[in-house]
């Protein structure tokens, strides 16, 4: 049941294929959470035909990753609480944005990997297309507000996209500590490529309330084929 909590759409930007090295300063919370976000799923087909021959069946070919799209507002014009009128407007907090999700990783010679989360929306990929749209100036043209549309891909890490073609989970046990910011469905989805099994695993744990995980506690995470 829902405490009423406002909880904000979050990014957080990872080194790694593995999310499990964050980079510094790399996280981005939403000034407003989305109106609305969408997937986009496509399978390919083979529509090869041979010359001469009439219309054939198309053939199933493979399926791409998800994509994912998002609208990000920017506000410096001093109406939202919290977020006051700034000498450079919403330029300072657009570079901050950037650096998050469109910073180039120079030790991994690639854009940061991605985690998104808000309430049942969690997402790993990464940046492929951002256009930011100006739509509020002062006087002398300094923009006080503006909107990103970003596009992202998904990434599943070989290893656990494996499993899930498999239609099954790891069947290793798995221990993991709790870290500020961390939350079940989050925490699940990391170990099982999938967030719908966090109520077998606070039930594994004997947790009456895993919408309050403590910091430092570490929970267990069983073989998915014994939670039947």
């Amino acid at each position: 049941m829902s405490e009423g909590k406002l909880e904000k759409l979050k990014i957080w930007a990872y080194k790694d294929s593995k999310f499990s090295e964050k980079v510094d300063d790399g996280e981005f919370v939403t000034l407003l959470n989305p109106e609305k976000y969408s997937y986009k799923h496509k399978v390919e087909q083979n529509e090869d035909q041979a010359a001469g021959t009439s219309a054939a069946p198309t053939r199933f070919n493979k399926i791409l990753p998800q994509t994912l799209e998002l609208d990000f507002l920017f506000d410096r014009t001093g109406v939202i609480p919290g977020y006051e009128s700034t000498e450079n407007g919403v330029i300072d907090d657009i570079e901050q944005f950037k650096k998050v999700v469109n910073e180039y990783n120079g030790e991994k010679h690639k854009p940061n990997y991605l985690l998104v989360t808000w309430g049942s929306l969690l997402f790993q990929g990464y940046l492929t297309e951002m256009t930011i749209e100006f739509k509020l100036f002062r006087p002398d043209g300094t923009p006080i507000r503006a909107l990103a549309k970003a596009k992202l891909i998904e990434f599943v890490e070989e290893e656990r996209r494996a499993a899930q073609e498999n239609n099954q989970s790891p069947d290793m046990t798995h221990y993991r500590v709790v870290h500020e910011g961390d939350t079940l469905p989050l925490m699940t989805y990391q170990v099982y490529g999938d967030s719908k099994y966090y109520l077998e695993v606070a039930k594994a744990n004997g947790l009456s309330n895993f919408r309050r995980l403590k910091t430092g506690t570490e929970l267990f995470f069983p073989p998915l084929q014994k939670q039947k």
